[in-house]
């Protein structure tokens, strides 16, 4: 276990290597941020299957699931490059000088800037592409700040040939070793010095809502508060109307029921809550959804305490008034998760609040509920979501609006007749949503938008064109999409030099 002086040391050293690197680094070309970032992904692929099953060993995931993780990282390492080469993320806006006005407007011209050194906490339950290289890690270096990364005590030997892997890079580009710093040790004290320490600009995390929560008080504590982006799970409602159960009741119960235990269910979108109307497909959608949960075989979870929690989990809501078990995976393996699904009226559930929180592991809750407005009154008891899913016949859509109106408050995302598992990552994605899903419902983790996470604005008034960043300058030299005088455009501005 790290000690408090261990933690506080180790948190100096990287967060001082973190601020001298963060100068050079932030006035580097954006090309050479873009080839930092295709270096890293090169780097990945490098270490080759080797790669893959020591990250297995740590996990227990799967070879076919970490060679899709691989590639996902590797991609969004390449998409954020792509952004960061472009260019406008920065936002560039510029009100030219209008002195005819009264009074007169001055010039004004603002653009997104990196904040400062990044700390980064790994999620366990994606030793790739949330982890040393992951999504927070590439977003951050895109926005131009050096990233101090604390390692998952779940995979410590993926986290060091990742980390070493990007080191390697930065060196490769000519950057200071700085830029990027891998912190490794156990307990809360590490990574609660990387949050309190002065030098720190911003966090970032994927995991529990203790964990989330307590970054987030520590950050708020400072003399000196800083963001904390934390993304923290959620339950991922999906509500299924009557007309979706009679036409496809039983495709739906499959769909869901994979959907649910998809990875041992540690995915933080997995579906846990299925509000479901009684009626024509109701029987035929939970009979296909227990049939599919019964031949799910059990599997070894991330690490022991999170199968404990697991366990814990399961024997709370089969011990919960109403609750009924509608299928079990045969067996019961020690050290493993076993897929379960249960069955409660919509009036008991609203009796046990316990039941809305977030089990991390293969487990899902059928909520029996007589209409749409019952569908209503669930989801404005729910607290904030990653992601509520909408089954509905078309011709429904119509009478659903109060549904969709009080879910579009509570999630991030709103998935139309699919699963939430699965996240996209795309310029349009969002991956965040009202609390306790994340800290700051304002963001994403994935997507091309988790850039702006890492950056702030400044706006320099009247400036000599000397000392402008090229980003603000007359002559548009990198070709940026620009707001001149209310009008986006790419051209030069008049007159300009």
């Amino acid at each position: 276990m790290t000690t408090s002086g261990e933690a506080d040391a180790a948190a100096d050293a990287a967060l001082r290597a973190a601020e001298g690197a963060f100068a050079g680094f932030r006035s580097a070309p954006a090309e050479t941020r873009a080839r930092l970032l295709e270096e890293i992904a090169e780097g990945l692929l490098a270490l080759g299957d080797d790669l893959l099953a020591t990250a297995d060993a740590e996990t227990g995931l799967g070879l076919a699931r970490l060679t899709g993780e691989r590639g996902r990282t590797v991609g969004q390492l390449r998409l954020f490059a792509a952004v960061v080469r472009e260019g406008s993320w920065v936002d560039a806006r510029i009100d030219t000088r209008d002195a005819a006005r009264v009074p007169p407007r001055p010039d004004l011209r603002r653009l997104l800037v990196p904040v400062g050194p990044v700390v980064v906490f790994a999620a366990s339950n994606f030793p790739l592409a949330f982890s040393v290289a992951g999504g927070d890690t590439a977003s951050a270096l895109a926005a131009g700040c050096p990233v101090v990364l604390r390692a998952h005590p779940a995979h410590p030997e993926t986290s060091k040939r990742v980390g070493a892997a990007v080191a390697a890079a930065v060196a490769r580009c000519g950057l200071p070793a700085g830029v990027f710093s891998l912190v490794v040790g156990d307990g809360y004290a590490l990574g609660l010095a990387l949050v309190r320490h002065p030098l720190a600009r911003a966090v970032s995390f994927t995991g529990s809502l203790r964990g989330g929560r307590a970054l987030f008080d520590a950050a708020a504590a400072r003399p000196e508060p800083i963001p904390v982006y934390a993304e923290m799970g959620s339950t991922n409602p999906v509500f299924v109307l009557a007309g979706a159960l009679a036409e496809r009741g039983a495709a739906l119960g499959t769909a869901l029921a994979d959907s649910a235990t998809v990875g041992v269910g540690q995915f933080c979108t997995k579906p846990g809550l299925i509000f479901a109307v009684d009626g024509a497909g109701f029987e035929a959608f939970v009979g296909a959804l227990g049939a599919r949960i019964g031949t799910k075989a059990p599997a070894r979870m991330l690490y022991p305490e999170l199968e404990t929690r697991f366990r814990e989990g399961t024997a709370a809501v089969a011990r919960t008034s109403g609750v009924e078990r509608l299928a079990a995976a045969p067996g019961d393996v020690e050290g493993a998760g076993r897929a379960v699904a249960w069955l409660v009226s919509l009036e008991d559930f609203l009796r046990a609040p316990a039941l809305g929180d977030e089990l991390f592991g293969p487990s899902t809750i059928v909520v029996r509920v007589r209409s749409v407005d019952e569908l209503v009154r669930a989801a404005v008891g729910l607290e904030g979501q990653l992601t509520a899913t909408v089954h509905a016949a078309p011709a429904e859509l119509a009478a659903a609006a109060p549904l969709l109106a009080t879910l579009e408050r509570k999630v991030g995302r709103l998935v139309f007749g699919g699963v939430p598992t699965g996240v996209e990552v795309s310029p349009a994605m969002n991956h965040g949503g009202p609390y306790p899903a994340s800290t700051d419902a304002r963001s994403t983790s994935v997507g091309t938008a988790a850039i702006h996470r890492f950056a702030r604005p400044l706006c320099y008034q009247d400036a000599d064109a000397a000392v402008l960043p090229p980003e603000l300058g007359d002559r548009n030299v990198r070709a940026l999409w620009r707001l001149v005088d209310g009008h986006l455009t790419r051209d030069d501005i008049p007159g300009g030099v």
